[in-house]
């Protein structure tokens, strides 16, 4: 029964949270208020993935975090839009262009567009993880998106199956589409921050010791 309790408990919290980022993200004409409204969601998972106190008020620290990130997430979210337009720019061009050269940097440019993609599922996690200035963010993601390439295709595969999830039972959009997206990333890059900061003390020590 306990078990029970607690399995619809953490239900009920994905469920909300995710009402509230479809919610805030509508409050901010969703362009303006999609990227906020992600970032509050993931500070808020995060701490759950990391112990957190789950019986901490669930609306306040998401409208605190809303309001205190507006801004700069917005910027974040920019450089991401800018980003998705010229991946578009460049599937259109390779699609009008067949033969030749264009074939051989097909290859290439599909590898370098996944591996940004691969960078950016890691920026909003680092964001809300670590504090640091707003280059080191990108430069961060890059790298830990590097380190556990195996982690990455768990990543992959797993949102891959929960959209098909998803398109196969369309009632559960509104309530989970987005938190449970948020538990898989921000808990993959946990365990990747954890590693390396494993590492980290790793290296110190053995530098202590010499």
């Amino acid at each position: 029964m306990n078990a029970l309790y607690k399995g619809t408990e953490w239900i009920t919290r994905f469920a909300y949270v995710n009402i509230l980022w479809i919610g805030f993200s509508l409050l901010g004409l969703v362009v303006f208020g999609f990227f906020p409204a992600t970032v509050a969601m993931f500070t808020l998972v995060r701490q759950w993935i990391m112990g957190g106190n789950i019986d901490d008020p669930v609306f306040s620290t998401f409208w605190k975090t809303y309001k205190q990130e507006f801004l700069k997430s917005n910027v974040i979210g920019l450089i991401i839009m800018i980003i998705a337009f010229l991946f578009y720019v460049n599937f259109q061009y390779i699609g009008m262009n067949q033969g030749g050269f264009h074939d051989i940097i097909k290859i290439p440019l599909y590898l370098f567009m996944f591996l940004i993609s691969l960078t950016i599922l890691y920026v909003i996690p680092v964001y809300v993880h670590y504090d640091v200035r707003f280059t080191q963010i990108w430069r961060n993601a890059f790298f830990l998106m590097l380190l556990h390439p195996m982690h990455n295709i768990a990543l992959v595969v797993s949102i891959i199956i929960l959209l098909f999830v998803m398109q196969a039972i369309p009632g559960l959009i509104p309530f989970f589409s987005g938190s449970i997206i948020a538990f898989l990333i921000m808990g993959n890059s946990y365990l990747t921050f954890k590693r390396v900061e494993a590492k980290q003390e790793k290296l110190l020590e053995e530098s202590s010791k010499t």
